[in-house]
């Protein structure tokens, strides 16, 4: 049986790799869980695993990965708000 995969497949295998890869960073500490690229690597994957879900639509995924990405948003969002400490402005 051969399987063919179409470009929202390969949107969603590209998901779950990023998202994979980003957990194994974070439990490895090679990226920390208060960063905005943790954050957004993870509302990333979730979108594109959202996306191929345009092909086979399954509501539980679908689910799970919009609260993926909204939870992400809310990360994203505290960076931004965070105070700006002297550390932070590079001269």
């Amino acid at each position: 049986m051969i399987m063919r995969y179409g470009l929202l497949d390969v949107f969603g295998i590209a998901g779950v790799i990023l998202l994979v890869i980003t957990y194994l960073l974070l439990q490895v500490n090679k990226l920390p869980s208060t960063g905005l690229p943790y954050s957004l690597l993870n509302a990333i994957g979730a979108s594109l695993i959202i996306l191929s879900l345009l092909a086979n639509f399954n509501l539980s995924a679908f689910l799970m990965e919009a609260f993926w990405v909204l939870i992400s948003l809310i990360g994203v969002v505290r960076y931004i708000r965070r105070p700006v400490s002297s550390a932070d402005v590079q001269l």
